[in-house]
């Protein structure tokens, strides 16, 4: 137990730089993508280790979760393309029961979803007590990519009166108070915006057109979607600012370093988890005598 409470200590110590509970005065500009609290790239072995206790612990602090059946948490992963989302979520989840978890991904909205309010499809997938849900992109998608093309806003349906210019200022409010009430009902929330540079956005766009084995990963949209770097930028800096809160804080994680990301992620998540004063449930002494007999009865067999 004392270790682990080591282990706890040291999740926070690493995760609350990049935690932003409160968006007045937040600035993208403040976070460096390369930041690794001074860890230089001869620390990598060290961060590997750290990381692989790291899922350890998520293993054991999972299993409570779900024993306990009280909290849900959500994680939700947003990022430009190429920042790592994929790897952070395969490496720190890499221990932990696949049975509690379900990851989703969401992608352009489906007919049935544009016959929906935007929140709908997430709802469905939000997760169950005792689990962790895993959102690859979620709803915020609504205040980037629609908001950066108009034209996709065009293609909701929605009445022509409710499109106003507070629209944007309209949804960082439903959000607030759509995460307020998960929060009260149970559910954790930590969101993740991964932090990448444009440069290295573009070293790893070189890796992916110039390895075989990464082709597969490259689109030609993602090259259109660059275009649009800086107006990305101004609306993920407005999404923190506007939905930076307590009981939903935003993690701004450095993702020039996958190596860092990954253990980054990795203490928020356990500092989350650690935060519930999760415990396996109480056996009652009624349960104890059964469990006696039973031992009593397979021990004379």
């Amino acid at each position: 137990m004392k270790e682990m409470k080591e282990i706890f200590k040291m999740a926070r110590g690493i995760a609350k730089p990049f935690r932003v509970t409160d968006g007045d005065g937040f600035r993208l500009k403040d976070f460096d993508p390369g930041d690794t609290l001074n860890l230089k790239f001869e620390d990598k072995p060290r961060a590997k280790e750290t990381l692989a206790s790291g899922v350890e612990t998520l293993a054991t602090l999972q299993d409570m979760l779900y024993a306990q059946d009280h909290w849900a948490v959500l994680l939700i992963f947003q990022a430009m393309d190429a920042a790592g989302k994929d790897g952070a979520i395969k490496h720190v989840m890499s221990g932990v029961n696949p049975q509690g978890v379900e990851v989703y991904s969401f992608k352009t909205p489906s007919a049935e979803d544009l016959d929906h309010d935007y929140l709908w499809r997430c709802i469905k997938c939000l997760p169950q007590r005792g689990r962790i849900g895993i959102f690859n992109r979620s709803y915020y998608e609504e205040t980037l990519i629609v908001r950066v093309h108009p034209e996709y806003l065009a293609r909701q349906k929605l009445p022509s009166e409710l499109v106003t210019k507070d629209i944007w200022k309209e949804r960082f409010k439903d959000i607030r108070s759509f995460e307020r009430y998960l929060a009260r009902n149970g559910i954790a929330i930590r969101k993740f915006f991964l932090h990448v540079s444009k440069k290295e956005q573009k070293n790893r766009f070189l890796e992916r057109v110039e390895n075989p084995s990464k082709n597969w990963k490259f689109s030609a949209s993602d090259m259109e979607e660059r275009k649009f770097w800086d107006q990305y930028m101004e609306a993920y800096e407005d999404m923190i600012r506007q939905t930076a809160t307590k009981d939903a804080p935003w993690f701004v994680v450095p993702a020039d370093n996958k190596w860092f990301t990954r253990v980054v992620v990795s203490a928020a998540v356990i500092d989350a988890l650690a935060s519930l004063n999760l415990s396996y449930p109480e056996v009652s002494k009624e349960k104890l005598k059964e469990l006696a007999a039973v031992k009593q009865a397979l021990t004379k067999k």
